[in-house]
């Protein structure tokens, strides 16, 4: 049975997103280190779960983009969840926030890359179809977000593992992915401290 991973940016008040879905904190306190755990996260799943939102998002953003990260979020297979049955979006403050950042650091666009074309779609019955990818041979299944689909997955329970990095950086405001959740035990089973002042966090549900 494959597990499903939630990973996740948030920050020390709960948030993942600010008040319209902001993240460029997320951008200004990353640092190289940080930046490879979660390389080495993405290499390790079997299928990248996404919101319809954060797919159009990185549709847009990661086939031209010429990041550590793209060879990963391109290479490897998505499943895009949407209730209408497609992953068309207008751009969010997220893909601004991102693409302002590697214009920043003078990281250039590359030709699109291929990786795209195949993915799915699902989200008509979202527990019974992340049940049955469970059930699917393969690696484990790796759900990036946004903010609204990773709630759905907290609230129906099935989530199997939590990486979290969790940035210090306060909102006050903002997308909070535990909002509407019903009560968690969780047991830490990794920590991991980065120069930026960020943190990996590995949490796993605590079964009785």
């Amino acid at each position: 049975m494959r597990q499903l991973i939630l990973k996740m940016s948030m920050t020390l008040d709960g948030y993942v997103g600010g008040p319209s879905g902001e993240v460029d904190w997320i951008m200004r306190t990353l640092d190289d280190e940080a930046t490879a755990w979660i390389e080495n996260t993405l290499r390790q799943a079997g299928a990248h779960l996404i919101g319809r939102r954060t797919y159009a998002d990185m549709l847009a953003y990661w086939p031209t983009s010429t990041e550590a990260l793209a060879a990963p979020m391109n290479e490897i297979p998505k499943i895009s969840f949407s209730r209408s049955g497609s992953s068309e979006q207008e751009p969010t403050t997220a893909l601004q926030n991102a693409t302002e950042a590697q214009k920043s650091a003078g990281r250039p666009f590359s030709s699109p890359a291929p990786g795209w074309d195949d993915t799915r779609v699902l989200g008509v019955d979202l527990a019974a179809e992340i049940a049955a990818l469970k059930a699917e041979p393969g690696k484990d299944l790796l759900a990036h977000g946004g903010a609204s689909f990773a709630r759905s997955l907290v609230q129906l329970g099935c989530i199997d593992e939590y990486r979290l990095l969790l940035h210090p950086v306060v909102l006050g405001s903002g997308l909070a992915l535990f909002a509407g959740a019903p009560a968690l035990d969780l047991k830490l089973v990794d920590v991991t401290s980065f120069p930026s002042g960020i943190q990996g966090l590995v949490y796993r549900p605590a079964r009785t």
